[in-house]
């Protein structure tokens, strides 16, 4: 695998509400496919649709993620496992579109979804929904690894990619966007990812890519 080998498929755009700290502003929402040699790994699945409270509050415009993997020139039916970073609802809105495929969740994160509030409980719970529960650290496939980042939500992950030309970290939300991860206050998560000093840095909610200095 190469860096170029993480790519990043623009799944929506969402206006944040009032009771947002980002209030007003539009942001977009960014999941990863990860051109492997067993088939696609894919971070996270973006924004589902007909629930009325996101629309009302987020009014997000979405794109399927089959179509965006596509427009890639990825086959969506070589899709071997999913990562959900978490489950908020712009992070695991279509994993319905991968019945049987493994969904790779931390136990915390799992533990949490059934609870009102922290997410769209349709948009977990269906058919064939297959999770795979994580505790900690874990390999899911060759050179692909789910890396425990508790704090955006209690059972965060990020992922890292060994590439032959270096590592390649996909955050999630464990930072908000480029600028929060390389400058701002560090939880121990942040620090943690930090320390990996990796070659290329992506994130969820920011088209910023990170690269580190030679």
């Amino acid at each position: 695998m190469t860096p170029e080998d993480v790519v990043p498929l623009h799944l929506a755009d969402v206006t944040y509400p009032e009771s947002h700290p980002l209030a007003g502003q539009d942001g977009l929402v960014l999941a990863f496919a990860i051109r492997h040699p067993d088939g696609i790994v894919l971070v996270d699945t973006g924004v589902g649709e007909g629930n009325a409270w996101v629309k009302e509050n987020y009014r997000p415009r979405v794109r399927d993620v089959r179509e965006a993997l596509a427009a890639a020139k990825l086959d969506p039916t070589a899709v071997v496992a999913v990562v959900n970073s978490h489950l908020h609802f712009d992070h695991c809105g279509q994993n319905r579109a991968f019945p049987g495929v493994p969904i790779h969740v931390q136990q915390a994160e799992l533990d949490l979804a059934l609870r009102e509030g922290h997410t769209v409980v349709e948009w977990v719970d269906f058919p064939d929904a297959r999770y795979e529960a994580v505790e900690g650290d874990r390999e899911i496939v060759e050179g692909v690894s789910v890396l425990a980042t508790p704090g955006h939500t209690p059972g965060h992950q990020s992922v890292t990619v060994r590439t032959g030309d270096g590592l390649v970290l996909i955050v999630g939300q464990a930072a908000q966007d480029a600028r929060s991860f390389a400058t701002g206050p560090a939880d121990a998560s942040i620090e943690r990812l930090r320390e990996f000093n990796a070659d290329r840095i992506h994130f969820s909610h920011d088209r910023a890519v990170l690269r580190r200095r030679k």
